[in-house]
């Protein structure tokens, strides 16, 4: 018979603090199909009222229970009751139950009951689901959905829905959302799990749990061995359980806030992995591996790198050419990711191969792992050390730097070792240099798989974004008011830039420009430089001719033109969660100007420094006039792109003042 266990005492001990259950107050009653017209009613609880809708309770809970294939299955149960409360609430009655399945096995769900209910002159009216509404859809090639909506919705109706899903698949203890896009007011969740299994609890968010409990038992469990054509053989499993039971209440929406990496991060949620099985009489079998044999697993598997070290003898003539005229492993690391990422077109993301490579090679197209895959065997091929990089990209959540949980990844690089110099590649990014990332590859730890799987950490911390603009103006022998911008891009600035050049051609960027400036403002003469090289940034360069000066008693002049922080991106009040900027940045503008001819200057801005959080970062704006030139400069410096909730206020205000310092104006009036 197979073998199972709970999570490490320890680590249960501190996840699940043992206390009494709570008063029977602190229990939630909630029977299927028992609405009266007070629960419609629900303005004695505090919830944001503008969301579309509200969980009045949202239960569930997962228990083991012995069954007739020699084994144990895992029992989910869930009932939700929500409130509409406008038409932007209207997907709330919009279900999907994801199964899981492999092979000719599959999780069943059953006891599907759904309705809607409204108040029609004080009365109740129910409207239940037909069962024919329910159909399935194929999400994934071992996950399905079983999906229906509800009837007869509309804004201040409640709905209702319960299910259960029973599962053989151990692995897949249902993990629990306490938090989402609308408001909770009971939100619970129980487990109860026997001591022959031990699973991780991994816990996230800032919310803490209003009730949170632990108790123990003992039970009796019986698993059925099929006898086949003899009879069946009857286990009787005697165990302690544990109880475990999580509440919150009046749970606020998680809203998305600029400069987050993925909302799923700070969900508050818990999660549980199987980590062993331990039965009577036996000895202790782990389920989760460590990155050492998950890294030796993956280098065997055949989706994966068991590719990367074979002769590959496909590639022999291509690579001749590729690496023509090279002298040094490293020039010939540089052709070569180059040639891959100029020939071949990213579908997706990934971490196992779609296609065999020599398919892929042949088709110069494949998701991110078939690429980056292909990159390093080519590598291979020339005897350049190369591995794979597993990572997770900004948008798909962070990973787990303890435990090698591989869903939490879908990202695949190359890491390049040559003369103790170490290279990370991406060649699924079109423009992209040598030894440049994505940046949304910077999202934390990632692993590099090999004999030595250590990990690494891409942080927004160790990127620096840096930008340099210079303009002048100067009245020209013709008393024409002209000038010229010349910028120093940073180097993902540059490559959007190349993108945008890429898509619209120069002179579409060109029109772009032009088109951000005024009527009294005329540019020409449009220059780039570094255009084709990508490992440097780019210089962007043209010329400015101010219109209509002199001509207007007074002149209202802003010196920052197109580069000012027009607004603030951190509008809300507060944010329960961490600011996930891309980069650090690092951005001084300068400006040099002849006062007009005629003109004396009336009112200047104040100069001013703005620190932030003690040498995190700073705001400079220093404006003077020297005899007939006004001279500034803004200088915006963060020296770290993550910042604490705590941090929110002080980085809401350190905005808020360079906007407003960037939409002052020089002020000229003409001399009597």
């Amino acid at each position: 018979m197979k073998t199972l266990t709970p999570v490490l005492a320890l680590l249960f001990a501190v996840l699940v603090i043992p206390q009494s259950y709570l008063a029977a107050q602190d229990k939630l009653s909630l029977k299927f199909g028992k609405i009266s017209p007070a629960d419609f009613d629900l303005s004695k609880h505090a919830y944001d009222t503008s969301a579309g809708g509200v969980y009045i309770a949202d239960i569930g809970s997962s228990e083991f229970e012995g069954n007739s294939k020699g084994w144990f299955s895992l029992v989910f149960k869930r009932h939700a009751r929500i409130k509409i409360l406008n038409k932007e609430g209207f997907d709330l009655a919009n279900v999907a139950i994801p199964l899981y399945k492999s092979g000719n096995r599959e999780e069943k769900l059953s006891d599907i009951k759904a309705a809607t209910y409204y108040l029609d002159n004080g009365k109740v009216i129910t409207t239940k689901l037909d069962e024919s509404g329910i159909f399935i859809d194929k999400l994934t090639k071992n996950v399905m959905a079983r999906k229906f909506t509800l009837p007869a919705v509309k804004e201040g109706c409640i709905i209702e829905f319960s299910y259960t899903v029973t599962s053989d698949f151990l692995f897949n203890l249902q993990p629990w959302e306490f938090q989402g896009s609308y408001p909770r007011l009971w939100s619970e969740y129980n487990v109860r799990m026997p001591e022959f299994f031990n699973y991780v609890f991994l816990t996230q968010g800032s919310q803490n749990f209003d009730i949170k409990t632990s108790k123990e038992s003992h039970g009796t469990f019986t698993v059925v061995e099929p006898g086949g054509t003899s009879s069946n053989s009857y286990i009787r499993l005697d165990g302690r359980i544990t109880d475990s039971r999580w509440v919150m209440k009046n749970v606020p929406a998680i809203k998305e806030e600029p400069f987050t990496t993925s909302v799923h991060n700070h969900i508050t949620k818990i999660e549980f992995q199987l980590s062993q099985y331990r039965f009577p009489n036996t000895i202790p079998q782990n389920i989760m591996n460590d990155w050492m044999k998950t890294s030796e697993d993956l280098l065997k598997d055949e989706d994966f790198g068991a590719t990367l070290s074979k002769n590959n003898n496909w590639l022999g003539d291509e690579m001749k050419n590729i690496t023509a005229n090279t002298t040094s492993k490293l020039e010939k690391a540089k052709k070569i990711y180059a040639y891959v990422r100029d020939n071949f077109t990213s579908t997706r993301n990934g971490t196992y191969l779609t296609a065999p490579l020599k398919n892929t090679f042949k088709a110069r197209n494949g998701s991110v792992a078939d690429i980056n895959l292909l990159l390093i065997a080519m590598l291979k091929y020339e005897n350049i050390q190369a591995d794979p990089v597993l990572l997770s990209t900004r948008s798909h959540g962070y990973t787990h730097e303890i435990y090698p949980l591989l869903d939490r990844f879908n990202y695949v690089i190359a890491k390049v070792t040559d003369n103790n110099q170490t290279f990370f590649l991406d060649a699924t990014k079109p423009r992209l240099g040598f030894n440049y990332l994505p940046i949304q590859c910077y999202n934390g730890h990632s692993r590099v798989i090999s004999t030595d799987p250590q990990p690494v950490y891409f942080d927004a911390d160790s990127v620096n974004e840096r930008k340099t603009t210079i303009v002048n103006f100067m009245v020209n022998e013709k008393g024409k008011y002209t000038g010229s911008l010349a910028s120093n891009l940073g180097y993902y600035k540059s490559l959007s830039m190349r993108e945008k050049i890429a898509e619209q051609g120069q002179e579409g960027v060109f029109k772009t420009i032009k088109s951000s400036f005024t009527d009294n403002i005329e540019i020409s003469g449009f220059e780039i430089d570094s255009l084709t090289q990508y490992e440097k940034p780019l210089r962007i360069k043209y010329n400015i001719a101010l219109n209509n000066i002199g001509s207007e008693d007074i002149i209202y002049f802003n010196p920052m033109l197109g580069e000012a922080y027009k607004d603030n991106d951190f509008k809300s009040a507060e944010r329960a969660y961490p600011v996930e900027m891309p980069y650090t940045i690092d951005e001084t503008y300068v400006m040099n100007m002849q006062i007009p001819v005629g003109y004396e200057v009336d009112e200047l801005p104040k100069s001013t420094k703005v620190a932030l959080n003690e040498g995190e970062g700073f705001f400079e704006y220093i404006i003077v006039k020297n005899e007939n030139m006004v001279q500034m400069r803004s200088r915006i410096q963060l020296k770290k792109a993550y910042f604490l909730p705590e941090d929110y206020e002080g980085l809401r205000g350190f905005f808020d003042h360079i906007v407003k310092k960037h939409s002052e104006q020089v002020v000229f009036k003409k001399k009597k």
